[in-house]
């Protein structure tokens, strides 16, 4: 099953006989408080004009739990999340398409959630909100409770442990800009630089410039340079696991599986005795 569908894709699913369960997750890594401006409101953002039948969903609150000493995503309690999934209308017998603003990194977590927990049929919106060119709706809908029963485990989430053995065993992809990595500039986290062993991609080279992904042939061509293949030891983390979400989507396009680690940079620079790595070298 394809990893995400086309807006045109949607639309002729939405008119049939069974429409998949539709979320909306827009939300912004938010530098207003530094900007002097106001934070991004994704439920208003909703409220003005989502797509008809689509449900808000909260990334803070229903795809993340507290900041903490995992990180600023850490995952969400497991049955906090499974009961909003079923708010929202989440069945396990029932597709269900994610989208958020354009960016993809919110769709993509709740993708990858949804897929790690056990959903068997979950596509992100390529390109997201700016690529449904149909009207928009304002009418908030009270949808059927679903049954959906989180069960984690499957394949695909990583540890600081995990992550590091993996730098040195297999691929570990860093998705976040390469100024980042390098260590150049940190914005956000205690400290600059990226995990020993970690290839530098990107997660911004993985779309076109109009937010959708680039074709799987490109995507598989991109990754196998970085080193990643199908049957190896593929990871990803960013800064906070949600734009490596994206990047594991994107291997997922590229038909490459990968794990993530949710903890991501904020998890481990928090931890001084984690070593750090910086400049272009992974080591």
């Amino acid at each position: 099953m394809n990893a995400i569908i086309s807006a045109s894709e949607l639309a002729d699913e939405l008119a049939g006989a069974h429409p998949p369960v539709l979320l909306d997750v827009r939300w912004q890594l938010s530098t207003a408080k530094a900007a002097g401006a106001p934070p991004f409101d994704g439920r208003a953002e909703y409220a003005a004009g989502h797509l008809p039948g689509a449900v808000f969903v909260d990334l803070d609150g229903e795809l993340a739990s507290a900041p903490g000493a995992n990180g600023r995503h850490p995952l969400p309690d497991i049955g906090e999340f499974g009961a909003a999934m079923r708010r929202a209308g989440v069945s396990q017998g029932r597709p269900v398409v994610v989208y958020d603003g354009g960016q993809g990194w919110a769709a993509a977590r709740a993708w990858w959630l949804l897929r790690w927990t056990g959903h068997p049929n979950v596509r992100v919106l390529d390109g997201g909100l700016p690529a449904w060119d149909a009207p928009l709706s304002t009418e908030v809908p009270t949808p059927a409770e679903g049954d959906f029963a989180p069960v984690p485990g499957a394949p695909g989430l990583l540890d600081a442990d995990g992550a590091a053995a993996l730098a040195r065993s297999g691929v570990l992809f860093d998705a976040r800009a390469g100024e980042r990595y390098r260590g150049e500039v940190e914005p956000i986290d205690r400290v600059g630089g990226h995990i020993p062993g970690a290839v530098s991609a990107p997660t911004a080279e993985n779309v076109a410039p109009d937010g959708r992904f680039r074709p799987a042939e490109e995507l598989r061509a991109r990754f196998k340079a970085l080193g990643a293949t199908e049957d190896g030891a593929v990871g990803v983390y960013c800064g906070s696991g949600v734009s490596a979400a994206h990047e594991v989507l994107a291997l997922a396009v590229a038909g490459i599986p990968a794990a993530l680690y949710v903890g991501s940079w904020s998890e481990w620079s928090s931890d001084p005795a984690r070593p750090v790595a910086v400049g272009p070298d992974p080591q």
